[in-house]
């Protein structure tokens, strides 16, 4: 077996990072390489990316090379194919020995014990993954980009003046720069797909109920709450899917024959309509489906947009409300004045003025509409397909939780639009990085289906990453990119 060395081995380390999770996996089950030689690759590349990418919130090292010394002492095992491969759990999960502060000022850097942590983190423990750290996310994951007052803020690595988006926006920089092959995202109103889109990476969002327990039992967030890993390639989104569904079906492993239905929208759930390049990126995504065989035709949302974005809000700022609640009752209304942000303090105020018993009823009416609205929907069409995102990435300010609350609400939602419908209505979308804006920012397209039917997604964004490939495009900060210098 190499031994790959960290200190001359700064390019090995690179060109590893190009490797997606099953390619990294395939070069230790054939012994060319050991769990600790790609952990330590995976380390090297975040000593050299983070400093610029601010992706990490937390990293643990010693004890990932501490896990990855004791997977090679047991040995390649054909049971866990990608044991040994490096992945980042997000800031929100409770990951033994780390720290979990949902980046919040708020929360304590107090590490969590192996008691805390869920059935999400046992299963990819269990497989082998090793965590070399934390990625970085806003405060309670309440925001669409990842700028938190407790830092670091998240810059993206096609352009470090512009949003990774959020909330899973350091596992977006971290896996579009080949810090990582694989990391997490949790998705509440499109989390997982809005960084997936603007990092251009691949984010599912799974449908309800297809992923094991993840956080404590909450009834908003078990409601409208997906987690999976992102990644660079569908073959590893696919095998994240199925290692951490509840019955462990069997890993989708390429196309369908099968010809789908695609029901195309253009404007976001308000009527908002698009940006020109977005547009233009959703026109040439429907044209490639239609090229493939795939019957696509304008279709509408399946509810009225205004009653939906009317029960977002509700539901969103409740989450606000929530977490103002639990830090007075944590340390008193002065604590929570000084620990939380104001974007986060902002969504109580507004809850608090805007949502009474009316607006709850009405909200939890509009989710359990969804469900009979989305199986008709599907009756006749397959999977939607619109954008992710309203506009390439944002630059770093305009979505900064200390701005003004009034403009940063509209300015945060309006750019979301797309994503949130899944997460009321508990079916699944995937994100598909398959353009790129005049300036070079990525642009995602969604594609959703209806609930329990993720692998004709899965399929689909096998067969659109044959038609369309995207994994020799890298950003000027990644691994392809960057020369050694040592």
């Amino acid at each position: 077996m190499t031994v790959f060395d960290s200190t001359a081995g700064h390019a090995d380390a690179l060109a590893l990072g190009r490797l997606d999770a099953h390619a990294q996996a395939a070069l230790r089950q054939r012994g060319a390489l050991g769990a600790l030689d790609l952990t330590e690759a995976a380390i090297v590349r975040a000593r050299h990316f983070d400093p610029v990418l601010g992706a990490l919130s937390h990293t643990a090292f010693d004890a990932a090379r501490q896990h990855a010394r004791a997977l090679d002492a047991v040995g390649v095992d054909t049971a866990t194919p990608l044991a040994g491969v490096p992945w980042l759990p997000k800031d929100s999960l409770r990951v033994p020995g780390m720290p979990t502060r949902g980046g919040s000022r708020s929360r304590s850097s107090t590490p969590a014990s192996a008691e805390e942590a869920s059935p999400f983190v046992r299963r990819f423990e269990a497989a082998g993954l090793v965590a070399i750290g934390k990625s970085a996310m806003p405060e309670f994951g309440l925001m669409g980009s990842t700028e938190p007052l407790l830092g670091p803020v998240t810059a993206n690595p096609w352009s470090l003046t512009h949003s990774p988006g959020g909330s899973s926006g350091g596992a977006g920089a971290a896996l579009a720069a080949g810090i990582v092959p694989l990391a997490h995202g949790s998705d509440g109103a499109g989390s997982i797909r809005i960084p997936a889109s603007a990092c251009g990476v691949v984010g599912l969002k799974p449908g309800r109920g297809a992923c094991v327990p993840v956080r404590g039992r909450h009834a908003i967030e078990d409601l409208i709450v997906a987690d999976s890993l992102m990644s660079r390639s569908v073959r590893d989104t696919a095998w994240a899917f199925a290692a951490a569904h509840p019955a462990a079906p069997a890993v989708v492993t390429g196309p369908d024959a099968r010809r789908l239905r695609i029901g195309l929208v253009v404007d976001a759930l308000p009527g908002l309509a698009p940006d020109p390049e977005v547009a233009a990126a959703l026109d040439a995504a429907a044209r490639l489906c239609e090229s493939l065989g795939h019957h696509v035709e304008p279709v509408a949302w399946p509810l009225p947009g205004e009653a939906v974005w009317a029960a977002l809000y509700t539901l969103w700022s409740r989450l606000g409300a929530d977490a103002v609640e639990l830090a007075v009752a944590q340390g008193g209304a002065a604590f929570a004045e000084r620990a939380l942000e104001p974007w986060t303090r902002g969504l109580a105020h507004w809850h608090e003025t805007h949502c009474g018993v009316p607006e709850l009823e009405q909200a939890w009416a509009t989710v359990a509409a969804l469900p009979a609205a989305f199986a008709n929907f599907h009756a006749r069409h397959d999977v939607l397909l619109c954008p992710t995102l309203r506009t390439p990435p944002p630059t770093l300010g305009t979505l900064a939780p200390d701005r003004d609350f009034d403009t940063l609400m509209p300015a945060m939602f309006d750019w979301i639009s797309y994503t949130p419908l899944q997460n009321l209505a508990g079916t699944p979308a995937i994100s598909l990085p398959l353009a790129h804006s005049r300036d070079g920012l990525p642009i995602g397209l969604q594609f959703a289906a209806d609930r329990g039917h993720e692998a004709t997604l899965l399929a689909l964004a096998f067969e659109l990453e044959s038609a369309a490939p995207w994994c020799d495009r890298w950003p000027p900060i990644s691994v392809a990119a960057t020369q050694d210098t040592r």
